[in-house]
């Protein structure tokens, strides 16, 4: 049966994760353009490819159950004689990062391991034992807080190359809506899970993205994609499964991609359409026409003013 090699991990954002990189360098890490900085919450497992559907559902439920939250790391410190790592450990907020990790640890991500789990960034994975004081010694000054947003599952390539394989937005707030008895999920990450990107196969991810899935007793029935840039955000995609369809699915979706746009503080929110009928859908729904772009039949650009 084929297998995935994944790791569930807070990514360090940039700014900070620049200079975590440029720590990494100096150290020597020869893991630096496989793998991001980063912090572990599972680490390395082998999962069968049919296990991934609900290694994706626990990452779901972990991430909105859990609200943005800030960190601390810093100074620097080591495991050795346990293990020649120098790293940098939580000094703050790593009681968040626990509570994160409990959620995620558990079938089918569930591994044995050699260690107790211990929040931390790593900053070299393999100190000559001699050099160790001396390492530290070094970067004894640097510490760095960051605020973790969003929670990543990896998926490591035949090169060794780490890549995250799906993200999901920490909320604390599930966007979980109720009609006819069924209930619809709405999920916000800055990329689309393994089942979102074959459900909507052919769906380009552009600069800067989000993309928000739907999804009706576990299955997708609907997705969004599009980005932002300043003060301006673009939807490229809204689609929505036809046996589910004139059920309101579209219509929550586009009002949590305004509400997305919104909160990373843009103004406007553009979209083209190839049809009559799409453009109805979103001047219903407070868009308003802003032009027209010749293309085969024709595209209508219309353009929704958000509130901040």
């Amino acid at each position: 049966m084929p297998r995935l090699r994944v790791g569930v991990v807070l990514l360090v954002p940039p700014p900070q994760s620049i200079a975590v990189d440029a720590l990494r360098a100096a150290l020597g890490d020869q893991t630096i353009d496989r793998l991001p900085a980063h912090v572990t919450l599972v680490p390395p497992v082998n999962i069968p490819e049919a296990d991934l559907s609900s290694a994706l559902a626990v990452l779901r439920a972990a991430a909105s159950a859990t609200a943005p939250f800030g960190a601390r790391f810093g100074p620097a410190a080591t495991f050795w004689p346990s293990s020649p790592v120098v790293m940098l450990p939580c000094s703050g907020g790593g009681e968040r990062v626990v509570a994160l990790r409990d959620w995620v640890f558990r079938a089918p991500l569930l591994r044995s391991l050699s260690w107790q789990f211990v929040p931390h960034v790593t900053l070299a994975p393999d100190v000559q034992p001699e050099r160790i004081p001396a390492v530290l010694e070094a970067v004894k000054g640097f510490d760095c807080s960051v605020t973790f947003g969003s929670l990543h599952l990896l998926s490591q390539a035949r090169d060794l190359t780490w890549a995250p394989l799906a993200s999901y937005d920490l909320t604390a707030t599930p966007l979980v809506i109720g009609r006819g008895g069924l209930q619809l999920e709405l999920v916000a990450g800055d990329r689309p899970d393994a089942e979102a990107a074959a459900w909507a196969a052919g769906v380009a991810i552009p600069e800067s993205p989000f993309t928000i899935s739907a999804r009706r007793e576990g299955a997708v029935v609907g997705t969004a994609t599009g980005s932002t840039l300043g003060a301006a955000a673009t939807l490229s995609g809204l689609a929505v499964d036809p046996a589910v369809r004139r059920q309101g699915i579209g219509t929550h979706l586009l009002a949590t991609v305004q509400s997305l746009a919104a909160e990373r503080g843009c103004g406007h929110m553009t979209v083209k359409v190839g049809s009559e009928v799409e453009a109805a859908f979103y001047r219903s729904r407070g868009w308003r026409d802003v032009g027209s772009v010749p293309y085969d039949g024709g595209e209508t650009v219309l353009v929704r003013r958000l509130s901040r």
